[in-house]
């Protein structure tokens, strides 16, 4: 990627390109169904008197976003039939996943959690699963559509509109419930996957997502099993090659990297709403405090972060970003161990959000540079998946933290687990820079 323009002018200059602001409504039909079954849902749960042990047992529901490379390599080559043909390859996936996921919202919105908890831990999976299907189409169509020294006005657009969407499920969400009932709160999220259908059927599939489509050789008059191994062999196993062919032994250290950079933010983030409720804060305040006046600081980050990588880079926006994260962490101890303040309250916050912006859109180009585009879908769910499995399955026992421990102690544990990134990141600098004046030879 390069490493920067002349001026601001120019780096803010990449929100003009047309298919850099589409990115938004694909980002919010991303984000849409996130806290539905995370925060939103813990919410939910807390209301119905579920113990926060099990809230927390709940979060592991997210583990699926965490385990697409799975089934990553079939959606970067398996054409569906009919749709395939009408929308192409990336479209018609996220078509089929965002109807998916639209349906398994209306059945949540239906489900008692006192009295049909295990029903509505299915339906929160079969959301997960299609919302994380929508990722994997979605990661592959941003990267594909455009040069790479715009793909962090992409990632920017792409988190501005899922954060619009978190705060639609986040405090719209939960006004309606306040308001209304959960039931009718949850059904108006179903119908709001209305914005990703439209936009997959008006935006054009990237050219790129067909000149890449892989040359298999399935001749038909191979045998089934070798035709098998062929796709095998090209959609699951090259990919992964691919990136370590490209790294050498740096594929491990730039892994370690993604399996920790965000490991403190989501980790936390599974106890957030209990936390809050438990200070004395309503549904209310909780919306327009937290999401609302957040939700400013959060595009203001957003925005500044893609801009900083436009000017300077990836790394050194991305070492920002990664500081930033686990002091603003770190502010939740002070939350924690004072009585209920809203001033203080949104000025934790306020710094929470602006970090969480700046991070989240450096690091999505970051790993947006780490692709193929030979193998884009596979290899960004990969790195994706990488970068939530620890916060998820360590988000899993926050519950049990927070119960034996307190909520001070938990969010200092939180912030201590965004460390490890900085320093990865600070020797992934180092090494490029010994690179650059020739005291090591490039991979």
């Amino acid at each position: 990627m390069q490493e920067g323009v002349q001026s601001w002018k120019e780096a803010f200059a990449v929100y003009r390109k047309p298919r850099v602001a589409g990115m938004m409504f694909l980002g919010f039909s991303a984000g849409l169904p996130f806290l539905l079954v995370f925060t939103t849902l813990s919410a939910w749960l807390t209301q119905a008197e579920v113990s926060r042990s099990t809230i927390g047992f709940f979060s592991w529901v997210g583990i699926t976003y965490s385990i697409k490379v799975f089934w990553a390599p079939v959606v970067d080559h398996l054409p569906l039939p009919v749709l395939t043909s009408w929308l192409g390859k990336r479209r018609s996936w996220m078509l089929i996943a965002q109807l998916g996921i639209a349906a398994a919202l209306m059945a949540m919105a239906f489900t008692n959690p006192q009295t049909d908890l295990k029903l509505m831990a299915i339906f929160a999976l079969l959301v997960a699963f299609g919302s994380a299907t929508q990722d994997i189409a979605i990661d592959a169509y941003r990267i594909e559509a455009v040069d790479e020294n715009y793909q962090g006005g992409m990632a920017a657009m792409y988190v501005l509109g899922y954060r619009i969407a978190l705060l639609v499920a986040g405090a719209g969400a939960l006004l309606l419930a306040d308001t209304y009932s959960w039931t009718v709160s949850y059904s108006l999220m179903a119908m709001s996957m209305l914005i990703g259908v439209i936009t997959t059927l008006v935006i054009r599939e990237p050219d790129r997502a067909e000149q890449t489509e892989t040359k298999k050789d399935y001749d038909s008059n191979r045998s089934s099993v070798s035709r098998i191994s062929a796709w095998i062999m090209e959609a699951i196993i090259k990919p992964f090659i691919d990136f370590f062919q490209r790294n050498g032994w740096l594929a491990i250290m730039i892994l370690l990297l993604i399996g920790s950079y965000r490991i403190s933010d989501i980790s936390m983030g599974v106890m957030a709403n209990p936390f809050y409720l438990d200070k004395g804060f309503s549904l209310s305040e909780i919306a327009y405090v937290i999401k609302v006046y957040g939700f400013t600081m959060t595009i203001a980050g957003v925005f500044l972060g893609g801009a900083l990588v436009a000017r300077y880079g990836l790394l050194k926006p991305l070492l920002y970003g990664a500081i930033l994260v686990v002091v603003t962490n770190l502010l939740f101890v002070y939350l924690a161990l004072n009585d209920p303040d809203l001033v203080s309250l949104a000025l934790v916050i306020s710094a929470d959000n602006l970090s969480a912006g700046i991070a989240t859109s450096t690091f999505i180009a970051y790993l947006s540079s780490l692709t193929n585009t030979a193998y884009t879908a596979t290899q960004y769910a990969l790195f994706s998946s990488f970068m939530t499995l620890p916060g998820k399955t360590i988000g899993g026992f926050a519950g049990v933290v927070v119960d034996s421990a307190g909520y001070p102690s938990f969010f200092l544990y939180t912030g201590l687990l965004g460390v490890p990134a900085i320093l990865l990141i600070c020797f992934l600098m180092q090494r490029e820079k010994n690179t650059a004046v020739g005291k090591v030879p490039p991979q």
